[in-house]
C-alpha cells in the first residue's frame, strides 16, 4: 500500500526536507493559512489581530528586497505556488518587456485591508466589540 502524499495528522519535524515536503504537498485549504500576512502597527491595535489573509485588492508594504518600503496593491495571489503578485512592481527584461514580480507573503505587511468583503469585515470586528474581561481580586482582611 502506498503512503498518502499529505498527510493531516502530521505534527511536526526538526528536518528541513520534511517540512519542505509537508507544504509541498498541502492541499490548498492547508497552503491558504500559509499566505497569511502580518498586519502594521496601527492596524494590530484597531483590529486587534497578528496577521489576516491576503487578498486582491489589499495595500501591502514589501519589508525584503530590490523593493523595500514600496508600497502597492495586491494584484493576484497564487495559492498553489505561494506567491503573491503587486500591481506596479514588474523586473524588466532586456528587450522592454514587463514580467510581474511574486513575492513571498512573508516579506509583506498589511497596511490597509480591503473591508468591502462582508464575510471578511466581521473577522476584522470580532476582536474589537470582544468585551475585555477583568479579573477580580478580593483582599481578605
Amino acid at each position: 500500500m502506498v503512503k498518502a502524499s499529505f498527510v493531516k495528522s502530521w505534527n511536526k519535524s526538526v528536518q528541513p526536507r520534511k517540512q519542505r515536503k509537508y507544504v509541498y504537498n498541502a492541499p490548498l485549504h492547508v497552503k491558504q493559512k500559509l499566505v497569511h500576512v502580518h498586519l502594521s502597527a496601527e492596524l494590530r491595535k484597531k483590529y486587534g489581530l497578528r496577521n489576516a489573509q491576503l487578498k486582491k485588492g489589499d495595500k501591502v508594504k514589501v519589508l525584503r528586497g530590490q523593493f523595500k518600503k514600496q508600497d502597492a496593491k495586491v494584484d493576484r495571489v497564487d495559492l498553489k505556488r505561494e506567491r503573491v503578485y503587486l500591481a506596479g512592481i514588474d523586473s524588466v527584461k532586456k528587450d522592454g518587456t514587463k514580467l510581474p514580480l511574486s513575492f513571498r507573503a512573508s516579506n509583506l505587511m498589511i497596511i490597509e485591508p480591503l473591508l468591502t468583503d462582508k464575510k471578511r469585515k466581521q473577522k476584522f470586528e470580532k476582536k474589537t466589540q470582544k468585551p475585555t474581561v477583568e479579573k477580580k481580586t478580593e483582599v481578605k482582611k
